[in-house]
């Protein structure tokens, strides 16, 4: 544990062990450390060429906050099983709240659709599971999270950049330092971007020259659009389906792949061994309802989420795509399912 990690660590678990006075000791060392280091923030901004009233507006008088610290230390373990985890995100209040979306702004949602070769109700399904649909964005200040997060020391360098990356943001005009809320990690706005996405991919759909994906549906939607159209999506597929596979199968053909960890999303390189549609039905694989797959030659990873036994799905590209937003296979999986709920008519 480095010493930043240290001070701040220490400060938040031990209080309540400490008489009175060792702790307004602890708590003036921390604030003392922060703001050394905040200063050489401040100068390397100025380096960067970010503004002076940028940095002022952004970094003056800040503190770091104590739950972003506790939260980043206690993220929950996953224990849902996958049918838990899908079912939950695609439950009825999404299902119809995003059939409303999809109908009030379909004038929109079909433009940018066009525009960036994505399918509506895929924008919508995305919107719904990260936001609510705008309702959950979060309420940290983005710059104090990242700042608290980059003194911190576990992934310092990482979010260091983000925060310079959030500081060229306000410097450019898109939103102030006092609006630029979001999780308690760094992620924006209702798509819920890193201020490092958010340079690479947000868009100023609407022309008035932010790109504001706080307020703005338009630039909400064709910010993720062309996240998804940049990773490589396409327009004329889907994103998979749950299949059944015969009595006997051999599990350990190519192409199946384990639970995966998310380290470096080893998921998109295993997926990266596939068979045609026709392939799989020649193994013995059926639709869910016992059916035929399509005939369609559209290359598919078949994948176990919960290992032999478990469900089975056969994905495609999109799918791909999907974990390069965020690498979970159930994550994945529950964007395809409440796409495919939200577009049923």
């Amino acid at each position: 544990m480095n010493c930043r990690r240290s001070l701040l660590f220490i400060f938040t678990v031990v209080l309540t062990l400490l008489p009175s006075g060792q702790v307004a000791a602890q708590t003036g060392e921390s604030q003392k450390a922060f703001m050394v280091w905040l200063k050489g923030v401040y100068q390397e901004g100025i380096t960067r060429g970010i503004s002076k009233r940028t940095l002022d507006s952004a970094l003056t008088g800040l503190t770091p906050i104590k739950r972003v610290i506790k939260l980043d230390r206690n993220q929950p373990e996953f224990t849902q099983t996958f049918r838990q985890y899908v079912n939950k995100r695609a439950n009825k209040w999404r299902i119809e709240t995003g059939r409303k979306r999809l109908q009030t702004h379909r004038i929109l949602l079909k433009a940018i659709g066009n525009l960036y070769g994505v399918q509506p109700r895929f924008i919508v399904a995305f919107w719904g599971i990260e936001t609510n649909f705008g309702r959950h964005t979060g309420g940290f200040s983005v710059p104090r999270a990242l700042a608290t997060l980059a003194f911190d020391g576990r992934r310092a360098s990482y979010f260091r950049r983000e925060l310079f990356h959030a500081l060229l943001i306000i410097d450019q005009g898109h939103i102030t330092a006092s609006e630029m809320k979001g999780s308690w990690a760094g992620a924006m706005g209702q798509s819920q971007f890193m201020p490092s996405s958010f340079l690479s991919y947000a868009v100023d759909h609407n022309g008035d020259g932010r790109r504001d994906i706080w307020r703005t549906l338009g630039d909400v939607f064709a910010s993720a659009a062309n996240y998804l159209r940049q990773a490589g999506w396409r327009s004329d597929q889907t994103w998979g389906r749950e299949v059944k596979l015969p009595p006997g199968f051999d599990e350990r053909l190519p192409g199946l792949m384990p639970k995966v960890r998310r380290k470096g999303c080893r998921a998109l390189k295993k997926l990266s061994i596939a068979k045609t549609l026709p392939e799989w039905q020649a193994l013995g694989v059926r639709s869910l309802d016992g059916g035929v797959l399509p005939a369609r030659p559209l290359e598919a990873s078949l994948i176990l989420p919960e290992g032999p036994g478990g469900p089975a799905l056969l994905v495609y590209q999109n799918f791909r795509v999907t974990l390069s937003w965020n690498c979970s296979l159930s994550f994945a999986a529950a964007v395809g399912t409440l796409a495919d709920r939200v577009g049923q008519r």
